[in-house]
């Protein structure tokens, strides 16, 4: 009888460990789930619609390497060629997704047809270090079914400033600057004015012509051509919008004053023959060379955005080629906004598909990725080899890791170039008090300074390149064109008119002779006018007024 109620005892046991272990293989999605310390080699795929590099498989770069030592997984890289949008769409018509996709603007239409998967239960169950990664802004990632679908770059832990620019900005060549004794300018008038001079004396460079003022418009990045006007106008990057300090309220500029004086400004430098007339048919990467060949004296953009070709002539060697940021303003009273304000970006990020084969191996890469030390690796690199730390407890970097690291072939060696944006990491503060930012370390951006640089900082009383720009003011809504716009609004709507309307006219507004630039204009504002406006407007200023509730909590 003993033996008989043992053996069924056992049987029990039997059942209760097979339901468990069956309620485990359950818990990822139904595909293909893997255990929690599932090391076996496994490989997902993963597109970046935001940025232009080759093809890579992660395992071939020093961190990927180090990942793959760590979780057994291996990632297939792919980027943008051509067009963003024919890009999404032909995934959605085929309803086949790379496992993971980092969509940048084409956010709204995976969202409508339902290409990601919700990542609340993964990060509950699966990721305790994106959880304290992420924190407080969980909440925030929510979308209006209350789901999570992406994980955003450059989540804030603090607040450090960045010693250089790679915000906004107009730049200048340093050799306009240094052959007029280093002038300060502050407004448009007085830019372009030191660009003509300058052509005009010089109108070749290396044999060929000098471009006095070129311009990015291609694909998503033509808000580079539509954004100035509120820079210039002393207001920072809230996209389509300028916002009231006062009333909080979201107004659109582009067929306001701000913008017809700098179309007008474009359309006087064209006919002077400062303009660069391929500024509107060039795409990202013939821009980006066009800047490197040391052509151009002048353009506006982000740092983040044109920095590949920046890189590119500090690695020449010849400081007279490079630029300098300025604080460029229409009128000398206008106080300058450039700097970005603290800032948390929820509408762009990285997000798992359905046709992703195993959400739960992902999500743990994704969780050690986020661990401290592992942000470390992707932001510093390893001790003794791309930085150093002092007896204080600071990190920096000698001469000849400055130089290493700043190298493009050895950034896509190492893999900071794959690894240090479009993917789960922080900005800020590390627990260890050093910036997560090597670029915001102060002690590695004046130690990263050339000759050049310090020449051209002290013939302008400054320590660092932000020290031009004045101090951002709090913006607890910052940036409102991180505000979600639900696909098929009227705000969606409004915003892909407006773009249109934008890439039909603004080439006309430019290039026509200055005789016909009143009339194209009047031309444009009826058609603007035309847009539901006030459906964006209202959109935006709802998020704006509850970002600055939230603030007061």
């Amino acid at each position: 009888m003993k033996r008989k109620l043992f053996v069924i005892f056992l049987s029990c046991l039997l059942l209760l460990s097979l339901a468990g272990c069956k309620e485990k293989t359950n818990v990822s999605s139904n595909k293909n789930p893997s255990s929690v310390d599932d090391k076996t080699p496994f490989t997902f795929t993963y597109f970046n619609a935001g940025f232009s590099k080759k093809n890579i498989d992660a395992n071939q770069t020093r961190i990927g390497k180090i990942f793959e030592e760590q979780t057994g997984v291996n990632v297939k890289m792919e980027f943008l060629v051509g067009d963003i949008n024919t890009k999404i769409g032909t995934m959605i018509a085929s309803g086949q997704y790379p496992d993971v996709i980092f969509p940048d603007a084409g956010i709204d239409k995976l969202l409508d047809a339902k290409a990601l998967i919700p990542l609340n239960d993964l990060i509950d169950k699966y990721a305790p270090n994106l959880k304290k990664l992420y924190g407080p802004y969980l909440d925030q990632l929510k979308t209006d079914d209350g789901n999570i679908y992406l994980l955003p770059s450059g989540v804030p832990q603090g607040y450090v400033p960045n010693p250089d620019i790679e915000q906004g900005a107009f730049w200048i060549q340093r050799r306009v600057l240094k052959e007029f004794g280093y002038p300060k300018i502050k407004t448009l008038d007085e830019y372009f004015d030191l660009i003509a001079k300058y052509k005009e004396k010089y109108p070749k460079t290396d044999g060929k012509p000098t471009i006095g003022f070129t311009a990015l418009t291609y694909d998503w990045r033509f808000f580079t051509i539509s954004n100035p006007p509120a820079h210039l106008a002393g207001y920072p990057n809230d996209g389509e919008v300028i916002v009231d300090m006062k009333t909080h309220e979201a107004k659109v500029y582009g067929n306001g004053e701000y913008t017809k004086r700098w179309l007008k400004k474009l359309n006087e430098i064209n006919a002077a023959g400062l303009f660069d007339k391929e500024a509107f048919v060039s795409n990202y990467d013939e821009y980006l060379a066009k800047i490197a060949s040391g052509r151009v004296l002048g353009f506006f953009d982000y740092g983040w955005q044109v920095n590949q070709a920046l890189n590119a002539l500090k690695e020449a060697g010849n400081d007279d080629l490079r630029y300098m940021p300025l604080p460029i303003v229409f009128d000398k009273n206008i106080k300058d906004q450039y700097i970005d304000p603290p800032s948390f970006a929820s509408n762009r990020g990285i997000g798992i598909t359905v046709s992703a084969k195993d959400p739960v191996r992902i999500i743990k890469y994704l969780d050690n990725m986020a661990k401290e030390e592992n942000q470390k690796l992707i932001m510093w690199g390893i001790k003794g080899e791309t930085y150093e730390v002092d007896q204080n407890g600071r990190y920096y970097r000698t001469p000849e890791q400055i130089q290493k690291t700043s190298n493009e072939e050895f950034r896509e060696q190492f893999g900071f170039t794959y690894f240090e944006w479009s993917w789960p990491r922080g900005t800020g503060l590390l627990s260890d008090g050093n910036a997560w930012e090597p670029s915001r370390q102060p002690e590695v951006a004046q130690a990263s300074y050339t000759e050049g640089d310090k020449k051209i900082l002290q013939a302008y009383g400054a320590k660092v390149f932000s020290d031009l720009f004045a101090k951002p003011d709090e913006r607890p809504w910052y940036p409102a064109w991180s505000a979600p716009v639900k696909q098929g609004s009227p705000a969606q709507i409004y915003q892909q008119k407006k773009q249109d309307l934008q890439r039909k006219y603004f080439p006309k507004l430019v290039l026509d002779p200055p005789s016909k630039f009143e009339k194209n204009w009047k031309e444009y504002v009826k058609e603007y006018n035309k847009l539901d406006i006030k459906a964006f407007e209202d959109e935006i200023t709802k998020y704006v007024k509850m970002k600055v509730e939230q603030s007061k909590k």
